[in-house]
C-alpha cells in the first residue's frame, strides 16, 4: 500500500483492493464500518471477532446480502488464514494480540482503521489527539472549517470523524480533492499508523491513561507523538506549553511548532514559533486578538485549553479571524453527549442520555479519565452487554443499575467478574446513589446504553431530568 501526492501537497488514491482477500479484526462500529469501506474497494472481507457467542444477526443486517463478506466469531479456522492479503485492526486491537503477532509474523500486512481511511482518502486531514479534550476541540474545529466553507463560497466538504461521531473509515471515500476532514485521533489508532500525514495536527495534553494497552508512560506518550511522524516542515502541530510533556515534545520535531498557553508571563519565546494564548481573559494568536473569554459559552479552564488548540489550528489551516471568532461564540456542548453538568462536592456530572445503545456508552465511559460511576439502564432492546461491561472495567468504581434492562446488565456484568453494583428505582435514586458513593475527583456518568422509553418519552426528557437533579444536589 503505498500513498501518493499530487502538486499541491494533497493526498490522492494510492491502494489498489480489488479482488485482495481482507480480514477485519473486531465487529464493533469501527470494524463495521472499515468492512463496509473494503466491500466498496472491491475487496473480499472476513470480519472476525474472536468472541464467541456475538449476534451475527445484528452484523449482517449492517451489509447488503449481496456483499462479499464473510462472518467468523471465536476461533479463527488454519483454512481462512491463508492467502490473507491485509488485516485491518479495529481500535480495541492492540497489535500483540496472538493472532494478529502470528499472522504478521508470517508476512500479513497490518494496518489499523485510520491507515486505511487514509489510504483510501483525498484532500487535507487536520488531527487532534491527547488525553483530555479530543472531542470537544474536535467538533468545535469542525464547526470552524465548516463555517469557513459556507461563508467563504468554497463549497468544500468537511468530514468531522472519530469517536464523537462517525469512524474515518465510514466517510473515507467520499472525500474530494478539496475536503477537509477533521479527525479525532487516540493512541490506539495511532499504533497502526504508516502514511497518515495530517497537514495541521494536535496534541491537546498527556496524563496516565491507557496504560493496561501501553504498559508505561513511555510508551503512551509515544503513541500520541506519533501523529506528527509523517509531518514535514511544511505541517504545523500544536501543543500544550503548560503541558511538560507536550512542551518537551517540541524538540527535534520536524512540522512547525505553534504553542497554545494559559500561562504566558512563563512562556520563552523562540524566533520564528507562534503562540496562541489566553492573557487578562483574552484569546490572542501571537499578537492579534481573537475573542474574549466571556464572549464564549464554554467555561472552564480547561475548555480554554480546547479553544485555544482549535483557535491555533484554524489559523493555520487558513481560516480567518472573523470566522473563528464568530463560529467559538456561537459554540456549544452537545446536549446529552457526555455534557458537562457540574461539579457537586468535589465529583464532576456528565450527562450522556443520549447515550442510548453499548456502543455508545463505550464511547462516554472510554472518554472519562477519572474514576467513574456510571449510571445504566433503560428499555431493553435485546442488546448485549458485554462489551460495555469489559470496557467498564479499570474505569468504572460503581455501577448504579435502574429500568427494564437492571437485571440483565447486572447478570452480564457479573458473569464478567464486576460486582460493584447498587440498584435504584428511579433516576432520582440513582442520582442519590451517586452522590453518596462519589468523593472528590471522581466522575458521575449517566450513559444508560439503552433506550428511555420504560421510564421517559425520549433521552431528551431523561437527560434534562438528570440535569435538573443534579443542580438541586
Amino acid at each position: 500500500m503505498k500513498r501518493t501526492e499530487d502538486r499541491k501537497g494533497e493526498k490522492t488514491m494510492g491502494i489498489d483492493l480489488k479482488d485482495k482477500k481482507c480480514l477485519v479484526f473486531g465487529m464493533g462500529v469501527s470494524g463495521k464500518a472499515a468492512a463496509a469501506l473494503l466491500l466498496r474497494e472491491g475487496a473480499r472481507v472476513i470480519l472476525y471477532d474472536e468472541k464467541e457467542g456475538a449476534d451475527l444477526g445484528v452484523v449482517r443486517s449492517f451489509f447488503e446480502e449481496k456483499d462479499n463478506i464473510s462472518f467468523v466469531c471465536g476461533r479463527l479456522p488454519e483454512s481462512i488464514k491463508q492467502g490473507i492479503d491485509l488485516l485491518i485492526l479495529s481500535p480495541g486491537v492492540p497489535m500483540e494480540n496472538p493472532l494478529v503477532s502470528g499472522l504478521s509474523g508470517f508476512g500479513v500486512k497490518t494496518i489499523g482503521e485510520i491507515e486505511l481511511a487514509y489510504a483510501c482518502g483525498k484532500g487535507r486531514v487536520l488531527a487532534i489527539t491527547g488525553t483530555n479534550g479530543k472531542t470537544t476541540t474536535t467538533t468545535l474545529l469542525g464547526d470552524i472549517m465548516k463555517a469557513y466553507s459556507n461563508r467563504e463560497g468554497k463549497g468544500r466538504k468537511v468530514f468531522v470523524v472519530g469517536n464523537i461521531g462517525d469512524p474515518y473509515t465510514a466517510c473515507a471515500d467520499r472525500t474530494e480533492e478539496d475536503s477537509v476532514t477533521v479527525a479525532e485521533i487516540s493512541s490506539f489508532q495511532l499504533e497502526t499508523i504508516e502514511t497518515f500525514k495530517p497537514s495541521v495536527s494536535a496534541i491537546l495534553n498527556i496524563t496516565p491513561d491507557h496504560l493496561n494497552r501501553h504498559h508505561t508512560m513511555d510508551n503512551y506518550i509515544a503513541m500520541k507523538r506519533r501523529i506528527t511522524e509523517n509531518q514535514d516542515e511544511k505541517d504545523r502541530v500544536i501543543l500544550n506549553y503548560d503541558d511538560p510533556i507536550t512542551r518537551d515534545m517540541a524538540k527535534g520535531m520536524r512540522p512547525g511548532v505553534v504553542f497554545f498557553t494559559r500561562k504566558p508571563e512563563e512562556y520563552v519565546p523562540e524566533e520564528g514559533r507562534d503562540l496562541v494564548s489566553l492573557k487578562d481573559g483574552e484569546i490572542f494568536y501571537n499578537d492579534r486578538s481573537i475573542l474574549r473569554t466571556d464572549e464564549v459559552n464554554l467555561l472552564g479552564s480547561h475548555n480554554y485549553e480546547n479553544i485555544m488548540a482549535a483557535v491555533g489550528m484554524a489559523v493555520n489551516a487558513g481560516v480567518p479571524d472573523t470566522v473563528i471568532r464568530d463560529t467559538v461564540r456561537e459554540f456549544k456542548a452537545v446536549e446529552h453527549r457526555i455534557e458537562f453538568v457540574d461539579n457537586k462536592d468535589g465529583a464532576d456530572y456528565y450527562n450522556d442520555s443520549k447515550g442510548t445503545n453499548p456502543d455508545a456508552s463505550i464511547k462516554a465511559v472510554e472518554a472519562m479519565v477519572k474514576p467513574c460511576i456510571l449510571i445504566a439502564g433503560g428499555y431493553d432492546k435485546d442488546s448485549s452487554y458485554d462489551e460495555l461491561i469489559e470496557a467498564c472495567k479499570g474505569k468504572v468504581k460503581l455501577l448504579v443499575l435502574l429500568g427494564e434492562t437492571a437485571g440483565k446488565i447486572r447478570d452480564c456484568a457479573e458473569a464478567h467478574g464486576f460486582n460493584e453494583i447498587l440498584f435504584a428505582d428511579s433516576l432520582e435514586e440513582a442520582v442519590r446513589i451517586c452522590h453518596d458513593n462519589a468523593r472528590p475527583g471522581d466522575a458521575v456518568l449517566l450513559s444508560p446504553a439503552c433506550a428511555s422509553w420504560d421510564m421517559f418519552k425520549n433521552y431528551e426528557e431523561r437527560g434534562r431530568l438528570f440535569k435538573e437533579l443534579v443542580k438541586s444536589l
